[in-house]
C-alpha cells in the first residue's frame, strides 16, 4: 500500500467511530429534549418578567406610565439578577409577548400540543379561525 493509502487508512479509523459516536450523543440529545417537551419542561433561562410583574406594568400602562417610568421600581425576584431591575427591553419583549397571546388565544393554547405533535413528525391540520384572520 502506498503511503497515500495508509494516511486515508488511519483518517479513516481515526474518525469514522468519532463521527458515530457524535451521531450517538446527538441522538440521545434530541430524545432527551423531546421527553422533557412531551413534559411540558423546556430548557433555557427562566423568563425575568414575572407574571406579577406583567400585571403591574399593564396596570401602571392603562394609567399613562412610560415603561422607562415603570421599569426601575421592578424588581427581579429570583436567579443570577436576584434583586436588581429587568432592562427596558426585557419588559417591552414581555408586553410584546402579552399582545399576541391577547390577540391569538387559540394559538396560544394550541402552541404546546402542535409543537409535541411535530416533534413526533404529526403534521396538525389546518386551523380554520386562523385561515379565516389570514383572508380578511
Amino acid at each position: 500500500m502506498d503511503a497515500a493509502g495508509v494516511d486515508c487508512a488511519r483518517w479513516l479509523s481515526c474518525h469514522f467511530p468519532q463521527g458515530a459516536e457524535r451521531e450517538n450523543i446527538r441522538e440521545s440529545t434530541l430524545e432527551g429534549l423531546d421527553t422533557a417537551s412531551r413534559k411540558g419542561k423546556h430548557g433555557g433561562r427562566p423568563p425575568v418578567i414575572t407574571d406579577d410583574m406583567l400585571h403591574t406594568v399593564l396596570r401602571r400602562r392603562a394609567n399613562g406610565e412610560s415603561v422607562e417610568q415603570i421599569q426601575p421600581d421592578l424588581i427581579i425576584p429570583t436567579g443570577k439578577r436576584k434583586g436588581r431591575n429587568p432592562s427596558v427591553a426585557s419588559v417591552y419583549r414581555a408586553l410584546a409577548e402579552q399582545a399576541k397571546r391577547e390577540a391569538y388565544p387559540e394559538a396560544a393554547e394550541k402552541a404546546p400540543a402542535d409543537f409535541a405533535a411535530l416533534q413526533a413528525s404529526e403534521v396538525p391540520g389546518p386551523r380554520l379561525a386562523l385561515l379565516d384572520r389570514a383572508s380578511l
